[in-house]
């Protein structure tokens, strides 16, 4: 974790992108990250790997109180059927444990298998809050320096308005 924590550091100073960070005892759900982090200005955020039918891999990273609808976000994207990925996956794409992943993460993913979705609300906030691809801390940036982020891993991420599939059936 601390490579790949190190990586992110090191293409965020590169970049010239803002950020810091805040220590804490490991969080492995959105509840216990809002317990210790609650008081960071910024979006607070929930991020699941998926992985659909036919092995495609998808990072969703919403705001941390969005209720997702799986179903609702794979008919929307024109995918198959979807599911959270096994630990072991996450293990092997993202090199991170469930607690951890977060766009962050990427830069684990060597061969670029996984496709980042980010919930458009994310983009009404200053600053949005990740785990630096270690659950045991939150590190903060400006919300439009997350695409920055991306786009320098080679990414080109999808925006999904999640409240729109809120009424989705699924």
């Amino acid at each position: 974790m601390l490579a790949a924590r190190n990586r992110v550091f090191a293409l965020l100073d590169e970049l010239g992108i803002l950020h810091r960070t805040l220590e804490h005892a490991p969080v492995f759900t959105v509840e216990e990250a809002e317990a210790v982090t609650g008081h960071l200005p910024g979006a607070h955020t929930k991020n699941l790997l998926l992985e659909d039918r036919k092995g495609g891999l998808w990072l969703l990273s919403c705001l941390a109180d969005r209720r997702i609808r799986i179903n609702a976000v794979a008919r929307r994207l024109g995918a198959p059927r979807m599911s959270f990925a096994k630990p072991e996956r996450v293990a092997e794409v993202l090199g991170v444990i469930p607690g951890a992943v977060s766009p962050f993460a990427l830069v684990n993913d060597e061969r670029r298998q996984v496709q980042p979705l980010l919930e458009d609300k994310l983009f009404s906030f200053d600053e949005v809050n990740f785990h630096p691809a270690d659950n045991r801390a939150t590190t903060t940036i400006a919300s439009g320096d997350l695409l920055r982020f991306l786009e320098a891993l080679g990414y080109r991420p999808i925006l999904l308005d999640l409240e729109a599939l809120g009424s989705d059936e699924g």
